[in-house]
């Protein structure tokens, strides 16, 4: 494909309508050479029609075909090893597309690229927490966020099963799980992808709905509390890896956390045992403390009153 039919394929999906005439004005060629051109692009699978009239042009359909993509060998490896990595997140918005896309440009490539992408196949892994959502929900609700539409859903909480009519703020990915902040009453609500069920799109929400990353601005802008945390060697190398405690310096962690967050943090700091020690705010250290005894109430021997 040449230059000019490359340019005029990206003109063309832009979703304007140009004439012929348009068309070989602006690339100082005959309307019979444009013509041709045209023919070759609906050959190459571009799906144009044309609107015949007065007013009438050339325009590409709303669910059309993108121009190829054009890589270096290193680029191509690349995206594989991206597709390869997106396999392993469940339910990924618009999730069918990898493995097309996987195909298709697969089998477009020099047989000694597609050689060497098997090969390194066998070299890489990437290994991800391992869960099926029982629906595939994600594709929806970013539809509806887009779009600032309520959506109704039957949400697993620990009271049971909820009816909920919330606005979609976005979605989010961490530790193996979709996450779903969503507008209600006023209040961004938090909710889990996984532990929802028979999502549907309803009307236009009448609540100010901000995006995704205005309302992660907005979090980092909450009222909080300062924490301090004294970690062990060990303690300090697991937190390491931890998002949440990974700027551990000198084994000690300090950070700014909204009052709202610390029975979350309390429930995090239970795993490290032993390894990290609350040295502030009182608040934290004592529900550690009590999610401690709790703990430890469930294997003390019950008492014999025979």
């Amino acid at each position: 494909m040449n230059d000019r039919r490359l340019m005029m394929m990206r003109m063309l999906d832009s979703r304007k309508k140009f004439t012929a005439r348009e068309l070989a004005e602006q690339f100082n060629v005959s309307v019979r050479t444009i013509q041709r051109d045209l023919d070759y692009l609906q050959q190459m699978g571009v799906p144009l029609y044309t609107e015949v009239g007065a007013h009438g042009g050339y325009r590409v359909l709303p669910n059309r075909i993108l121009p190829p993509l054009q890589l270096r060998q290193h680029e191509a490896f690349g995206l594989f090893m991206m597709l390869e990595y997106l396999e392993k997140v469940p339910d990924f918005p618009y999730g069918s597309i990898r493995s097309h896309l996987a195909e298709h440009y697969f089998s477009s490539l020099p047989a000694d690229v597609q050689d060497k992408i098997t090969r390194m196949r066998q070299h890489v892994t990437f290994l991800q927490y391992d869960f099926v959502h029982p629906e595939l929900l994600t594709t929806k609700i970013l539809s509806a966020a887009v779009e600032k539409r309520n959506i109704e859903f039957i949400y697993s909480s620990r009271s049971g099963p909820k009816n909920v009519v919330a606005c979609p703020i976005g979605i989010y990915y961490e530790h193996g799980f979709w996450y779903m902040p969503a507008m209600k009453h006023e209040r961004v609500w938090l909710y889990r992808v996984d532990r929802m069920k028979q999502v549907d799109i309803l009307n236009q929400s009448n609540e100010p709905v901000p995006t995704l990353k205005e309302w992660f601005h907005s979090e980092e802008e909450r009222e909080g509390v300062e924490v301090i945390l004294e970690f062990t060697d060990f303690g300090a190398r697991l937190a390491g890896s931890d998002p949440l405690f990974k700027a551990v310096q000198h084994n000690e962690w300090r950070g700014q956390v909204p009052t709202d967050e610390i029975p979350f943090v309390s429930r995090r700091l239970l795993s490290y045992g032993p390894e990290v020690k609350v040295k502030a705010p009182r608040q934290l250290q004592e529900l550690v403390m009590e999610m401690l005894h709790r703990s430890l109430n469930q294997y003390e021997q019950p008492h014999d009153n025979s």
